[in-house]
C-alpha cells in the first residue's frame, strides 16, 4: 500500500432518520463517520418523512464529506425515492451505504447513476446475503468499503449471530478488502448490556485485519475508537521497523532483539500510510507523524 492510502473510518455511528434533534445530537459524538439511516431503522409508513428530514439534516451537517446515508435495497420503490433525495439535495453525503446487495453490478449501477448528476460519494456495501459473500471479491473491487451485515446474513443462514457462525464471511471480507485496498468494517454489536462482548469482538476483528466497526449506540464509541484508531506508539514503532530494514539495505535487521525483514517493513509502511490518511481526514490533531519528520 502506498503513501496515498485510503482514509478509512474506524468508527461509524448509525442514527435513524426519525428525529432531527437525534440526528444533530449524534454529530456531537466522537465517530469518524455518522450515517443517517433510511433503511431498517425506519418503519415503512415513516420513510417519506425520513427522507425529508435527511435532506434537511444534510443541509445542517458541519462536514458533509463525513456524513453517510444508508439507502433501501436497490430494486425497490423506496430505493428509487432515496436516490431522488440524493440527486435533488443541494448538499450530498460523502458516503452512501448500500443494503442487500448481491453483485458488483448493483454497485456500478449506483455509482454511474450518481455520477450522471455530478455526485461521487464513496460507496460502502453491507455484506448481508449469501450471494454477496460468494461474490465478495468483485464487490470489494467495485465498492469503497464493505460492512458486515450480521443480522440479515445470520437470519438467511438460519444461525445465531455468533463469532463461529459468521467467521467465514468475516474472513472472506478481510481477504477481499486487503486484496483491493478497501475499507473493512465490522457489524454492530447487538449485546448492548454486555460490554465484554464488544471488547471480545473488537479484539477478534483486529486479528482478522478489519479496520473499523459500526455501532448504533454512542456509549460504544470510546471502546471502538481506543482499539481501532491509529495509535501513536504503534505508528512510531512502525517507522522504526521501516528505518531498520532500510538500514539493512532491504534485508534482515534486528530491532529490540527481534528479527525484522521486508514483510515486516511492508506491513509497517501500510500501518503508517493508513494512519496518516486517517489523520488527514478524521483527526483533529496529528497522529505524531509531523513531530517525527
Amino acid at each position: 500500500m502506498s503513501g496515498h492510502a485510503r482514509a478509512i473510518p474506524r468508527s461509524i455511528l448509525y442514527t435513524p432518520a426519525l428525529s432531527m434533534d437525534r440526528v444533530v445530537k449524534a454529530w456531537s459524538y466522537d465517530a469518524d463517520v455518522h450515517v443517517i439511516d433510511l433503511e431498517d431503522a425506519v418503519p415503512p409508513p415513516e420513510k417519506q418523512a425520513a427522507r425529508q428530514m435527511c435532506r434537511a439534516a444534510l443541509e445542517k451537517a458541519p462536514e458533509p464529506a463525513n456524513i453517510g446515508v444508508r439507502l433501501n435495497q436497490l430494486g425497490t420503490a423506496d430505493a428509487v425515492r432515496d436516490l431522488l433525495l440524493l440527486i435533488e439535495s443541494p448538499v450530498r453525503p460523502g458516503i452512501v451505504v448500500m443494503t442487500m446487495v448481491d453483485s458488483a453490478v448493483e454497485v456500478e449501477l449506483l455509482r454511474a447513476t450518481l455520477a450522471s448528476v455530478g455526485a461521487h460519494p464513496e460507496i460502502y456495501v453491507t455484506l448481508e446475503t449469501p450471494a454477496a459473500v460468494a461474490a465478495v471479491d468483485a464487490i470489494a473491487a467495485a465498492a469503497d468499503g464493505l460492512i458486515l451485515g450480521s443480522a440479515d446474513l445470520a437470519a438467511t443462514l438460519g444461525v445465531e449471530i455468533t463469532w463461529a457462525g459468521l467467521l467465514a464471511a468475516r474472513q472472506a471480507m478481510a481477504l477481499a478488502c486487503a486484496r483491493h485496498g478497501k475499507a473493512c468494517v465490522d457489524t454492530a454489536n447487538f449485546r448492548l448490556t454486555e460490554p465484554e462482548a464488544l471488547d471480545e469482538e473488537i479484539g477478534r476483528i483486529r486479528e482478522l485485519g478489519f479496520h473499523g466497526k459500526v455501532t448504533v449506540h454512542p456509549s460504544e464509541l470510546d471502546a471502538i475508537n481506543l482499539a481501532l484508531r491509529p495509535d501513536p506508539d504503534e505508528l512510531r514503532q512502525a517507522r522504526r521497523v521501516t528505518a531498520a530494514v532500510r538500514s539493512a539495505n532491504g534485508g534482515i535487521a534486528v530491532l529490540d532483539g527481534n528479527m525484522v525483514g521486508p514483510p515486516f517493513a511492508r506491513m509497517a509502511r501500510t500501518t503508517v500510510a493508513l494512519g496518516e490518511a486517517w489523520a488527514a481526514r478524521f483527526a483533529s490533531v496529528p497522529t505524531g507523524a509531523e513531530a517525527e519528520r
